[in-house]
């Protein structure tokens, strides 16, 4: 190892890779030390897991490597938030002049402070109804306008209107920028939050951000700015992360999307989608229409093939006929019943004719009155001295009773 003595100077410099083997030789003694921290990244890839480590206290955090011949020290089922106990090493790449800490073994201790506080907080809103699905806005079909919350020329604007716009060209956007980690980004994002809701024209508002560690990712956790998500009236898209980060605005919002990408292909439709859509149901409805007017032909034509429609006039001369029928048949009957009527009435007038009073005074029959009008019908009725009248065929007799 060459000297660590610094004998440097600007006659006397050093090859960039004396320092970094100096660097190299300070790491290799300090060797492998154990510490305790908080999980906030952990991932796999290629066999090895990579993830951050988080100081219980303070903000420091640093990248940690484990290689796949340490896993076996590794328990099972560790996590984000879980707080842990490591050995680390740190090691010194030389040529790239990169440090890297290198876990050896790891003990899981419990749930770290940051998500227990966040599990607290998690249920504490949902024991209030803040998750429930009923609270739940649909979005609009179409949105009118689409009110984006994001950082200042950050990836996630360029995600989502470019996506949105490739979906829907006519699309249009009110974007109120806001810092998306730091102390500045719950006031601001709540503020530009109530920006858009305030705004009749904006139909959805869209919350977005890239990915990034955990820790960068908490202000959308915050409770207050939560509970302004879910005081808002607007439909809300919560776009933070990528599909393995949640965080409490995710559980608020009306619509998670995994990533800014997913949020502009959930808000808006694909225009060549909905055309070819609206072309299927047209050449259905073409086809149904076309298979209507083509039986209702089929059902003319067999209508028109009948015999009776072959030659229609047949059928107006047979009902001709039965007309002419019925009409002399009628006249028949009313001839036969006029004659039968007025042989009825003769016989009827000479019958009454021969019961008339007239005609048995003609006979030579007469009727007896008294004076007061009442006919004699017997003897015993007149008295002798008593007026009588005679009426006789062509008049009346006064005559008196002897």
């Amino acid at each position: 190892m060459t000297s660590s003595t610094n004998d440097s100077s600007p006659e006397a410099p050093w090859p960039l890779r004396r320092l970094s083997e100096l660097l190299g030789g300070y790491i290799d003694r300090l060797g492998a030390v154990w510490i305790e921290a908080e999980v906030t990244q952990w991932s796999q890839s290629a066999g090895n897991i990579y993830g951050k480590l988080t100081d219980l206290e303070s903000d420091t955090s640093v990248g940690i490597t484990i290689w796949r011949r340490s896993q076996e020290n590794i328990p099972e089922g560790i996590s984000r938030g879980d707080r842990v106990i490591a050995q680390v090493k740190p090691s010194w790449w030389a040529k790239g002049g990169t440090l890297s800490m290198n876990v050896l073994q790891m003990r899981h201790t419990g749930l770290g402070e940051i998500l227990e506080k966040l599990e607290k907080l998690r249920a504490t809103l949902s024991a209030e109804g803040l998750f429930v699905p009923e609270r739940k806005i649909r979005l609009p079909f179409l949105p009118g306008t689409i009110g984006l919350v994001t950082g200042k020329d950050s990836d996630a604007e360029k995600d989502v209107i470019t996506n949105a716009t490739l979906r829907w060209p006519d699309v249009s956007f009110r974007i109120e920028y806001a810092a998306v980690q730091g102390d500045r980004c719950v006031p601001e994002v709540i503020k530009a939050m109530e920006i858009l809701d305030q705004d009749p024209q904006v139909d959805v508002i869209i919350v977005a951000r890239g990915g990034g560690d955990f820790l960068h990712l908490l202000p959308f956790s915050d409770e207050a700015l939560v509970r302004a998500a879910a005081a808002l009236a607007t439909p809300l898209v919560s776009a933070i992360g990528h599909e393995a980060d949640r965080p409490l605005l995710d559980d608020v919002a009306d619509l998670r999307a995994s990533t800014p990408t997913d949020a502009a292909k959930r808000v808006v439709p694909d225009v060549e989608n909905e055309r070819s859509i609206i072309a299927q149901a047209r050449s259905r409805l073409d086809n149904r229409l076309l298979g209507i007017l083509d039986y209702e032909a089929e059902r003319l034509s067999a209508v028109k093939s009948r015999p009776s429609l072959a030659d229609p006039q047949s059928m107006v001369d047979l009902r001709a006929q039965e007309i002419m029928f019925q009409v002399a048949r009628g006249d028949d009957l009313s001839q036969r019943q006029l004659e039968r009527n007025a042989s009825e009435i003769g016989t009827l007038s000479t019958s009454l004719r021969g019961l008339s009073p007239q005609k048995t005074l003609d006979r030579g029959y007469a009727i007896a009155r008294l004076a007061n009008g009442t006919v004699v019908t017997a003897v015993g009725d007149v008295s002798p001295g008593d007026a009588l009248a005679l009426v006789v065929r062509d008049g009346t007799i006064d005559t008196h009773v002897d």
